[in-house]
């Protein structure tokens, strides 16, 4: 059996995620969706160019699909942008 290893950032301070927040619209709240990533250096690469000012303060964990299915159920997410350029960035947004 295929298991596809993806990569996640996390904060060291508070234990968080990573995430992008999207706009719900006037009356709805921001939707939150778990940044993933192919690769470690992909994700290194995000923090550096896109927030090199606090790129100490995260870790890089790897997740299988069961675990990111699981991450999402347990912080609530919408589901989750697929990383595909972390320099531009082109983030493909997936909900579950």
């Amino acid at each position: 059996m295929f298991l596809q290893i993806n990569y996640i950032l996390r904060s060291k301070v508070d234990g968080r995620y990573l995430v992008a927040r999207i706009n719900g619209g006037e009356d709805n709240a921001p939707e939150s969706y778990l940044l993933v990533f192919q690769e470690t250096f992909e994700a290194l690469s995000y923090l550096n160019t896109h927030a090199s000012d606090v790129s100490d303060r995260f870790v890089v964990e790897s997740a299988s699909n069961p675990q990111l299915k699981s991450i999402l159920q347990r912080w609530n997410f919408q589901g989750f942008g697929l990383v595909k350029d972390p320099l531009i960035p082109q983030i493909e947004f997936l909900s579950v």
